[in-house]
């Protein structure tokens, strides 16, 4: 039992030294999205969906929550939003070419209409960012728009 106790002593020790480190914040500013919108000009009604439900994970501006102070959760976050800033990432948009604009807006369409975005484990803590059906048409037919400006996709017949 002493061993026992000894360990989770340890352990404790570990986990409040741990508190004093954690990754760079994703904190950059709301003007590097500026480009991504004028471009694509999303009506009202996406441009807020696009900053509740995207922008966290899919731009350079994160708004933490309380848990992020907390390691290591704050690495499983920083890891998420690496990970969806690789995928698409509203705040680098101007140095992509038509054709890699046009294969987000591919992707964008695809993972939405498939309810795959936003995550699960996202939406559990922030209910607002779950898309409603009529959310999920607003921001597929904006995506579909966009991509007959950047004229790669076909017409539709």
């Amino acid at each position: 039992m002493r061993k026992i106790k000894k360990i989770l002593w340890l352990l404790l020790i570990v986990f409040v030294i741990a508190q004093f480190f954690g990754p760079d914040k994703n904190e950059g500013d709301m003007a590097s999205m500026d480009a991504f919108l004028a471009e694509t000009n999303p009506p009202e009604e996406v441009r807020l969906i696009l900053k509740e439900s995207c922008s966290d994970c899919h731009s350079n501006v994160t708004r933490y929550p309380w848990y992020n102070n907390i390691t290591p959760v704050n690495y499983w976050l920083a890891d998420h939003i690496e990970h969806g800033k690789k995928k698409f990432n509203m705040s680098n948009w101007e140095g992509n070419s038509t054709k890699r604009k046009d294969h987000k807006f591919e992707e964008l369409i695809e993972v939405v209409e498939a309810k795959d975005m936003p995550l699960n484990s996202y939406t559990w803590t922030h209910t607002e960012a779950k898309l409603s059906d009529e959310q999920i048409k607003a921001v597929v037919d904006w995506a579909k728009r966009v991509r007959l400006k950047y004229g790669l996709e076909p017409l539709p017949q």
